[in-house]
């Protein structure tokens, strides 16, 4: 049979179908399981989500788990003082160290990296870890080699409240309304991982993950029919998800308190229209699923360090510290998952450690995995925080660019004036720069497409 009469074949199995996202397969769980605190109401609440006649199909099944003991713990930050002194002594019977001598002080331990994780990921897992608490998550990355990431009940359910606390900072009271679902993570995937949960410390309320993408749903009005009757109080997603709120029928069809952003740089222009579009704070959140969130921030200064179990240095190649203010690698020692304790872990990310006017330490220049080095005609070199400021100055959403072993440059924006940023980037690199433009985010590529190449 051809590709062509496969396509339209209805009985033919779709070749780019996974069958990890086909509905229902992972589920293993019971709802009282699921949600130790369960009753009629979240019953009911759960529910009314899962059969909502304009709701996407619901691929996967998870909640919590918390006991009541839980919940009220999750509801508060871990305790900070003295936390890294006895976080070393952690990570000093990890299997990866037990044998290492002289790791006295935080700069003794080596540093580690991705890969160090994807080739024994359970010699950084403590030997009495409670794997009763014990979740897990794939993150992808930026460069391949998918890792499963032990995540613990408690700290995940954790991070809702920081977002909470994060929202109260701002002034805006976020407290459950009505039948309002409390959260909604928000995606654009051709396939991806949906599902409803409810919020046990949040009084049950319920979130969801949804997917964005047309092909999610089942008649081209239902996507911002299912969102005006979930009305989510907060909105989580990052960049290329986050660019889908804008468009007209969605936009119109939601009023959240505030947005975060992560997973991917976010550009200023962009943060401005969301701002602009909902009248909320955007919260740009940096952070990894190994680590945890690391730093946030509001508007276009640095980010701020958060006052949690994260410690950040700035290291270079050979792992020494670099003089202060200076770029280099992000290193971050990360205690709030208890299942994995890491010890000056290599981000790949680069920036800036700055001091912050209040005394408080912040990451600025912070490209994320895009540090990438273009050469300029004349053989300058031209780090990418240079191309940034210049496509966010003609007021692009997104963009990749990339330059080729010749010195060619092939550069797409998303929005903005495409022909400003050709004239900047040509002046920049010194070369003629030709950029074409997209209307969408979503039209630079599915998932986290790299910012810079070359």
């Amino acid at each position: 049979m051809s590709e062509r009469a496969a396509a339209v074949d209805p009985d033919a199995p779709d070749p780019l179908l996974l069958a990890e996202y086909t509905p229902g397969t992972s589920a293993v769980l019971r709802d009282e399981e699921r949600w130790p605190t369960l009753d009629d109401i979240g019953r009911t609440r759960l529910a009314r989500w899962r059969q909502h006649p304009d709701a996407p199909d619901w691929v996967h099944a998870t909640g919590d788990r918390l006991t009541p003991e839980q919940i009220e713990r999750v509801r508060h930050p871990l305790v900070v003082d003295g936390w890294l002194e006895a976080h070393l002594a952690v990570a000093r019977r990890l299997i990866r160290f037990r044998r290492s001598t002289g790791l006295d002080t935080l700069e003794d331990f080596p540093t580690t990296t991705r890969a160090d994780l994807v080739a024994d990921l359970g010699a950084f897992v403590p030997l009495d870890a409670d794997l009763d608490r014990m979740l897990h998550g794939t993150s992808s990355g930026s460069t391949g080699a998918a890792l499963v990431i032990p995540d613990d009940v408690e700290e995940v359910a954790r991070g809702f409240h920081l977002l909470r606390d994060l929202v109260r900072g701002e002034g805006i009271d976020w407290e459950p309304d009505g039948e309002r679902l409390a959260l909604a993570h928000v995606v654009f995937q051709a396939q991806a991982f949906t599902y409803v949960s409810l919020i046990s410390s949040f009084a049950l309320r319920a979130m969801a993950r949804v997917n964005l993408h047309e092909q999610a749903w089942g008649d081209p009005g239902a996507r911002a029919r299912f969102l005006a009757a979930a009305d989510p109080q907060v909105i989580t997603g990052h960049p290329t998800s986050l660019g889908e709120l804008l468009r007209p029928e969605v936009r119109a069809a939601v009023r959240p308190l505030a947005l975060f952003s992560s997973a991917m740089a976010l550009a200023a222009p962009l943060r401005r229209r969301l701002q602009d579009a909902f009248a909320c704070p955007v919260f740009d959140v940096y952070g990894l699923h190994e680590t945890r969130p690391i730093a946030v921030r509001t508007d276009d200064g640095p980010f701020r360090i958060l006052n949690r179990r994260v410690h950040v240095e700035v290291l270079d190649a050979a792992g020494a510290p670099v003089p202060a203010g200076e770029m280099g690698e992000i290193v971050v020692t990360a205690g709030e998952n208890p299942l994995l304790p890491l010890v000056r872990y290599r981000t790949g990310d680069v920036g800036r450690l700055v001091t912050l006017p209040d005394g408080t330490p912040g990451l600025a220049d912070l490209e994320g995995r895009a540090h990438v080095v273009f050469r300029a005609a004349s053989g300058r070199a031209v780090a990418s925080v240079e191309l940034t400021q210049h496509l966010q100055a003609h007021g692009a959403l997104g963009w990749v660019v990339e330059q080729s072993a010749d010195g060619a440059i092939a550069a797409t924006v998303a929005g903005g004036d495409a022909e400003a940023a050709g004239r900047a980037l040509s002046a920049l690199l010194e070369r003629p720069v030709v950029v074409r433009r997209v209307e969408r985010l979503a039209d630079l590529g599915e998932g986290k497409p790299r910012r810079y190449r070359a």
